[in-house]
């Protein structure tokens, strides 16, 4: 398997979020609103992946600070994390609805 190049999500999002702007902005001097509502999407979506960005950029600092038998398997886990945003998500919602739910039979 190759080494993919791995762009920041927070560069991305930061990305996404000024297109995105421009784009609702040329959609409401035009009077398009189709591109208006593209345009806040592509905004909406730049912020999510900015956040997530965040995240993981916090979690790298934890890494940091891990045991070093650990740290390892943890940064191949950000890198992961970093390579699949909407694979990790879904299994982080996963988790948290299979867990919500254990919670609930006691």
């Amino acid at each position: 398997m190759t080494d993919q190049t791995v762009i920041d999500p927070r560069i991305e999002g930061n990305r996404d979020k000024t297109v995105g702007k421009a784009r609702a902005a040329l959609g409401r001097l035009t009077g398009n609103r189709r591109q208006q509502v593209e345009g806040h999407l592509t905004e909406y979506k730049g912020k999510a992946r900015d956040a997530y960005g965040r995240v993981i950029d916090g979690l790298d600092g934890l890494v940091e600070r891990a045991p070093a038998d650990y740290q390892d398997k943890a940064r191949k886990g950000l890198n992961f994390a970093r390579r699949k945003p909407l694979l990790t998500t879904g299994i982080i919602a996963g988790l948290a609805v299979l867990l919500g739910a254990l919670g609930r039979r006691r």
